[in-house]
């Protein structure tokens, strides 16, 4: 059977995702894809195989006639949270997990990527709910692949070793030392009035970006660049850990009841600040960009320094003639990088480097409804007692990213590549 090049199109992107999570773990040892240092994080071993479960179940078990699951136990070992699916491993217990191996999970994979692939050349028709439903296992296994390096990264933070992931090769067009100098922050002023909001057209969207609709908006002005942790290590020596007038109420009983004293993998050695990257542990750099804060210590911050956190409708007004363009997971840096002083005054970072906290409560948007069956559950049933993220990180793959995509963590979470931009009435 002749394959059609739209066939084909879909086939490569299969095949270009798939690979892509398996080129992440190469040059590890298997030791490493067992770890689980918290329940928030999982072994990179379930990564790999939740995100064919997902095809297994959503689509090769639902379309292919007389398809053979690769083991009855795995809807069970790796179904995440969908309670319309069936009952889940706990995830706190995910580390435990000494079987399957990591080989016996690689051949999962294989198993699941030949079945759907050859589905795939089979098909004469293939509904668009089936390509809709394939385009989110693709992009919810890119989700993955940013948790696979955060995840890592944190369970590297407990072992004394400090254990290198991986040396960052600038790409030929990055000038290290050109990032060294300061950039002054300012703020670019937007006027206000009625916009629309939220994703629609061509294109992959998630759910929890649309519909579309109109917001009114007063005028802003929002900063040129994210706050530097030259900017945040003065707001920690000036006692900002220590001040309860600067905290929301939930915040002040975080930092009270976690001891929280620095963003995560801050340590201080004599008169100077070190941290813990993927690239292993070093010198703080003045002028890259703070990361790994919470919602709770970048609004803490925003109000030591007079000013608030942007609203998420404020951040897509400012990005929305700004190109998808900034440090992602394919320049290999796995770090944010410092804001270029050669284009001093314009914004910057706004996509890549650090997802960007908002004052926003992850909710949804006017006339919201979320899919039909198991799938439903995908995003909707979290929009409670979260806070809405924009813009992506250093460590989310290329092309993953949109100005509408909502990102959603919960206040106290920094294990991700978050960090501040600030923002102020105009």
């Amino acid at each position: 059977m002749q394959v059609t090049a739209h066939q084909q199109q879909l086939i490569d992107s299969f095949k270009q995702v798939r690979q892509q999570s398996l080129a992440l773990t190469t040059h590890l040892e298997t030791e490493d894809y067992e770890l689980q240092a918290d329940i928030f994080v999982s072994p990179l071993k379930w990564h790999l195989a939740h995100t064919s479960w997902f095809f297994e179940t959503f689509l090769l078990k639902q379309q292919v006639h007389g398809y053979q699951e690769f083991h009855p136990q795995f809807e069970y070992l790796f179904n995440s949270y969908y309670n319309a699916v069936g009952q889940q491993y706990p995830r706190d217990k995910r580390g435990l997990m000494s079987r399957p191996t990591v080989t016996e999970v690689k051949a999962y994979r294989q198993y699941v990527d030949q079945k759907l692939i050859h589905w795939l050349e089979q098909e004469t028709h293939l509904d668009p709910d089936i390509e809709a439903l394939i385009s989110l296992g693709l992009n919810h296994e890119q989700q993955h692949q940013e948790l696979m390096l955060t995840d890592l990264k944190y369970c590297f933070s407990f072992n004394p070793l400090y254990p290198i992931y991986h040396n960052p090769k600038f790409p030929k067009d990055y000038d290290p030392s050109q990032h060294n100098r300061s950039t002054p922050l300012s703020f670019i002023e937007f006027g206000g009035g009625i916009e629309s909001f939220g994703h629609k057209g061509d294109g992959f969207a998630f759910d929890n970006e649309g519909p579309q609709h109109q917001f009114l908006l007063n005028d802003f002005a929002i900063a040129n660049r994210l706050v530097t942790n030259e900017e945040f290590l003065a707001f920690v020596q000036d006692g900002g850990y220590q001040n309860p007038m600067l905290w929301l109420s939930d915040g002040w009983a975080w930092v009270q009841q976690q001891r929280i004293s620095s963003p995560l993998y801050w340590q201080q050695e004599m008169e100077e600040q070190f941290e813990f990257r993927l690239s292993g542990y070093g010198k703080l750099h003045p002028q890259q960009p703070v990361t790994h804060i919470s919602f709770y210590e970048a609004d803490a911050y925003a109000r030591w320094a007079g000013k608030r956190l942007p609203s998420e409708y404020e951040w897509e007004i400012a990005s929305k003639k700004q190109p998808l363009a900034g440090h992602f997971a394919d320049r290999k840096l796995f770090h944010p990088q410092a804001a270029n002083p050669e284009f001093d005054g314009e914004l910057q970072q706004l996509f890549g480097d650090c997802w960007e906290w908002t004052q926003s409560t992850y909710s949804p948007y006017p006339g919201f409804k979320p899919a039909a069956g198991a799938v439903g559950e995908y995003n909707g049933k979290f929009m409670s007692n979260q806070m809405v993220l924009r813009g992506g990180s250093c460590a989310t793959p290329a092309g993953h990213i949109r100005n509408t995509y909502r990102n959603f963590f919960y206040p106290q979470d920094r294990w991700q590549f978050t960090g501040i931009r600030l923002a102020q009435d105009v």
